[in-house]
């Protein structure tokens, strides 16, 4: 039995990922739960398993006594001198037992303890494993879609992908292959809960630290990151090496590297700007892709009156207003947006007030001549 159980414990452990250590410890519970069994609880019987050659010992220990009046912790002293000659009255003594004799139901018994140990062991194991890498993007594969959740073999285990969770109008089908964001381990009854999210903004940013390598050794830094899913996000980069491109970086050589993210997300759009301290610069470059013409600021109120040509009002509001909301979370400023006709509207009847204004202070100065004394 030696052998073959070493082989037996370092497979599963290799499989299983669980250690030796734990499997032997699993394999001692299931076999003193199936002695007892056998032989009754009220017995004082004790496992050891050889961690080296995997040899198993069973004893049943009983103090030597002159009178027995307990046969399941007790042994009479001439009991005890024909198994150990050198006995003597109040010492204990280990009797070894016979593996043999544990019978079906015990080694059934023994069979079940040992699978329900596997399994809580290899469900800690996963656990373990994945509550470290919340945060991480993993592919997996889809196995099937029940009661409002995809399920993605990741390997190990099975991961979570609420249809919440998934991009607009996604219809994932079995076998496609998909990334997505560890955002939460759950502790179930089941085992590890993974829960995964295609909608989070973290989502993209860990796609292009998959692609960019310059991001993934931290020469490029994502500032910010903002995303309404499926439709459009904002990622504002910044290079820690003035002789590094950020921009050029996340797009990569002919845009491949932003082209495997965009076909990831389904065609999502993109904007990538570069990072600026410069309040007005950084408002300009969120609203890409339109063009800027004037921008006035309010540091104190965070606001910014952005002024744009005629054909661009469309381009910089966006969709339902999405290219300036997005900008506005981006930057943390409040922007309003106008048109070159409407400024020049706007500066016009600011110009006659001001005009109108001179005239009636002229007016009253005439009307009011100061006295010489």
């Amino acid at each position: 039995m030696t052998k073959e159980l070493c082989y037996v414990i370092e497979q599963i452990s290799r499989e299983k990922g669980i250690s030796k250590e734990i499997l032997i410890e699993a394999l001692e519970s299931a076999l003193v739960s199936a002695i007892r069994k056998k032989y009754g609880d009220k017995r004082n019987i004790n496992l050891s398993i050889d961690r080296q050659k995997c040899n198993i010992d069973v004893f049943e220990s009983k103090t030597i006594v002159a009178d027995v009046a307990d046969p399941y912790e007790e042994i009479s002293i001439v009991d005890a001198c024909k198994l150990f000659p050198d006995s003597k009255e109040g010492e204990t003594v280990d009797i070894p037992l016979d593996l043999h004799d544990l019978g079906r139901i015990a080694a059934q018994t023994a069979k079940q303890v040992i699978f329900q140990r596997v399994r809580e062991a290899e469900r800690d194991v996963i656990y373990n494993d994945f509550k470290d890498r919340i945060g991480q993007v993993v592919s997996g594969v889809i196995m099937r879609r029940e009661k409002g959740v995809y399920y993605l073999n990741l390997g190990k285990t099975e991961a979570l992908l609420p249809f919440k969770e998934a991009l607009p109008n996604e219809n994932l089908k079995r076998g496609d292959t998909v990334k997505a964001i560890i955002v939460d381990v759950k502790v179930s009854q089941k085992g590890p809960a993974i829960m995964l999210s295609r909608t989070v903004p973290d989502f993209v940013a860990g796609l292009f630290r998959l692609e960019v390598p310059e991001i993934n050794e931290g020469l490029v830094l994502i500032k910010d990151i903002v995303r309404e899913p499926g439709e459009r996000t904002k990622i504002a980069v910044y290079a820690k090496d003035s002789t590094v491109d950020p921009v050029g970086s996340c797009v990569g050589m002919k845009g491949t590297r932003v082209q495997i993210i965009v076909r990831e997300l389904k065609g999502e759009r993109i904007d990538i700007i570069p990072w600026t301290d410069d309040p007005r610069i950084l408002v300009a470059r969120a609203l890409s892709p339109a063009s800027i013409d004037k921008i006035g600021i309010n540091e104190e109120g965070k606001t910014a009156m952005v002024v744009v040509n005629d054909q661009q009002l469309s381009l910089a509001i966006g969709k339902k207003g999405q290219n300036v909301r997005l900008a506005m979370k981006l930057t943390g400023w409040d922007i309003d947006i106008i048109s070159d006709t409407e400024y020049s509207k706007i500066r016009m009847e600011e110009t006659d007030k001001a005009l109108a204004d001179s005239i009636k202070k002229d007016r009253q100065k005439n009307d009011n001549p100061s006295v010489d004394g």
